[in-house]
């Protein structure tokens, strides 16, 4: 049996960790993801999905996010990671989730991402009624990793 979320929220999150695993772990419980297991999804946002406050997911839930994640050794670099979702102005269409890290300042990396959202709907048809996004970004230390997801879910 599918399920169509009815719910999407943004998060992010970074963190430093000893090993590159752990670094993206770390990001991911900053992000309030730790003990979820993400299923990485496609950029399709259904029609009607409402934006909400995060939820508290329960732990071990099968989760379904698109997420950006960066994960740097080299001390001194700046990475980000960015969502964006575009609305569509018809309510009955679907939307679109982009997700984009890079080096570089989440400045940069946020507006690249909400570029690739209106392209995305530039590509199907859709008029957009907005666009929302989350970046975050991270001075690596020694081991660092940037994260930002929307996170769909059922109410």
């Amino acid at each position: 049996m599918f399920t169509t979320p009815n719910l999407h929220f943004f998060t992010c999150g970074s963190a430093e960790a000893p090993t590159r695993l752990n670094s993206l772990d770390a990001a991911l419980l900053t992000a309030g993801l730790g003990h979820a297991n993400l299923l990485k999804i496609s950029s399709v946002l259904p029609p009607a999905c409402r934006f909400s406050a995060p939820a508290v997911l329960p732990s071990g839930a099968l989760v379904p996010a698109a997420y950006a994640a960066i994960t740097s050794e080299m001390p001194g670099e700046v990475i980000s990671a960015a969502v964006a979702v575009a609305y569509p102005a018809d309510a009955a269409q679907p939307g679109v989730i982009m997700e984009y890290s890079a080096r570089g300042h989440k400045e940069d990396i946020e507006a690249i991402v909400r570029r690739m959202a209106e392209e995305a709907m530039r590509l199907r048809g859709l008029d957009i009624r907005e666009i929302r996004s989350l970046a975050v970004q991270h001075r690596v230390e020694k081991i660092g990793s940037a994260f930002a997801a929307v996170v769909l879910w059922n109410a």
